[in-house]
């Protein structure tokens, strides 16, 4: 534990929206996000103490196409394993677009880390398969805004296995999609209790501000290259 870790206090109670979440991550063949396809993906439940609960659904897809091995480095999926034990694509497709659906319906949060980026390759995958996309999904928690602007000032990188780290969550496996959906969860929990006094009270306030946030973000770090740029030779 870091002295920075020792600084405040994860102790407080556990606000009510965070004590039945549900969480998302995919695992896909590249970072283009209209044509990156998906490999595998998870969209699980957890308790408030994180466990997962209810069925455990993790897929593995074969995406068609190769996987590249930049990919293949990162998540452990080869083009060989996925057609050999993936299931066609549109069929995991439909199941999560079916499966996230169930949650928001039951007026779940929904926590992806850096969720623009799962969300909208899943947006592309439901269109290529002939698929309904999800329509304005909500309530969405992105442990990855609210830390960035919660904590804009703390140094290093805000990649999911530094926020476990500084948040003292484990994880074991990254870039497997159940580790990595699990471990988000548990930091926006973590994230919950560290703020809970500085956060709405409701997962439908927080995605609202959530939404400025990012807004705010990108535009500081627009203005900080922009400064930065100034400042080169």
């Amino acid at each position: 534990m870091t002295e920075q870790q020792q600084s405040f206090d994860f102790s407080p109670g556990l606000p009510a929206w965070a004590q039945n979440l549900a969480v998302f991550d995919l695992e896909t063949t590249g970072l283009d996000l209209r044509e990156a396809r998906i490999v595998s993906a998870c969209a699980v439940e957890i308790d408030a103490n994180g466990q997962v609960i209810g069925a455990n659904s993790e897929w593995l897809a074969d995406p068609v196409i190769d996987i590249p091995t930049q990919a293949s480095d990162v998540h452990g999926i080869t083009t060989e394993v996925a057609r050999r034990d993936g299931r066609p694509a549109a069929e995991v497709v439909s199941e999560l677009l079916e499966t996230l659906r169930g949650f928001f319906e039951r007026g779940l949060p929904v926590v992806a880390y850096n969720a623009p980026y799962d969300f909208t390759i899943l947006h592309f995958e439901a269109l290529r398969h002939g698929l309904e996309p999800l329509q304005n999904p909500g309530p969405i928690i992105d442990p990855l805004v609210i830390d960035k602007f919660k904590d804009k000032f703390r140094k290093g990188k805000r990649r999911l296995e530094n926020a476990a780290d500084f948040y003292q969550v484990s994880l074991d496996d990254a870039h497997n999609a159940t580790a990595d959906a699990v471990a988000a969860g548990r930091v926006a929990q973590a994230i919950a209790r560290r703020w809970s006094n500085e956060l709405p009270s409701t997962a439908a306030e927080l995605h609202d501000l959530q939404v400025g946030w990012s807004e705010y973000l990108d535009a500081d770090f627009e203005n900080f290259m922009r400064r930065c740029g100034a400042c080169w030779p």
